[in-house]
């Protein structure tokens, strides 16, 4: 797969720098889009990619979701000891045995309430579904008619505005989450970048949620943009597949810097 030339000599630039932190969203990002997100898998190129880069010197690899930690360690199926940002940043595993922090009885109870209320609403949408967040919930509409799910999607917020209107609301693609911290992507790149003390930054996302962790980039690093929406990143690549390339690119690229060229 062809990369565009102002990518590639982006990825070489990034490449050479001595310290690197890679940090992707997964689903729509490393993993095609599924009706199950349980099955969601990353393509087999983008795992092996992800493989490579964690091998070489001086580069930490991290994922950065939307999902619950739990949910993305499972479908990641990356070593226990890789970094990981889960519920939009509420929970950050710096490698295995982290403990990601807890809401409080009255936070829970909040979303309890909140949940109740809208279960009745999910429940007769035709494919809408909730998905429990430990700080929240989401409500899915992937499955439901585009029709549906502008009307469902209207009508829980309306109740959340009017039951809970201290809860953080979030859209994405598909969904409306609802939660009883606010944090982004971003907090959680900037959360890796304190960790890690990388010289440069790639992060790599397709949701409206990833625009928050493009935006925390600093001048050096380098954001790259999964999809035609609008976005603050400078590149662009087309689907997963061509993050699996620009992800081989960019591990040849440091497994080969500093070597002689050869005539």
């Amino acid at each position: 797969m062809t990369l565009a030339p102002e990518l590639r000599a982006a990825l070489q630039r990034f490449a050479a720098v001595d310290r690197v932190l890679v940090a992707l969203d997964f689903d729509g990002t490393l993993a095609p889009e599924v009706d199950d997100p349980a099955l969601a898998r990353a393509l087999p190129a983008a795992h092996a990619a992800l493989l490579r880069l964690r091998a070489l010197p001086g580069t930490t690899v991290a994922l950065v979701s939307g999902r619950a930690l739990d949910s993305l360690a499972a479908v990641g199926a990356l070593p226990d000891d890789a970094p990981l940002v889960g519920s939009h940043g509420l929970e950050v595993r710096f490698s295995a045995g982290d403990a990601p922090p807890a809401i409080d009885d009255a936070d829970r109870a909040r979303v309890a309430v909140l949940r109740a209320l809208l279960e009745p609403l999910v429940a007769a949408t035709e494919g809408a579904w909730i998905e429990d967040k430990p700080a929240g919930f989401a409500v899915h509409t992937r499955l439901v008619t585009p029709s549906a799910a502008d009307a469902l999607t209207a009508a829980v917020r309306a109740e959340a505005l009017g039951a809970a209107p201290g809860l953080t609301v979030r859209d994405g693609k598909n969904v409306v989450e609802f939660s009883a911290r606010n944090a982004t992507k971003g907090d959680g790149l900037r959360a890796l970048r304190a960790r890690f003390a990388p010289d440069a930054v790639l992060f790599v996302g397709d949701d409206v949620t990833d625009e928050d962790a493009l935006e925390a980039l600093e001048p050096r690093d380098l954001g790259i943009k999964v999809g035609t929406a609008p976005t603050v990143a400078a590149h662009r690549v087309t689907g997963p597949a061509e993050v699996a390339a620009l992800l081989h690119v960019l591990a040849t690229a440091r497994e080969t810097r500093g070597l002689p060229s050869v005539d």
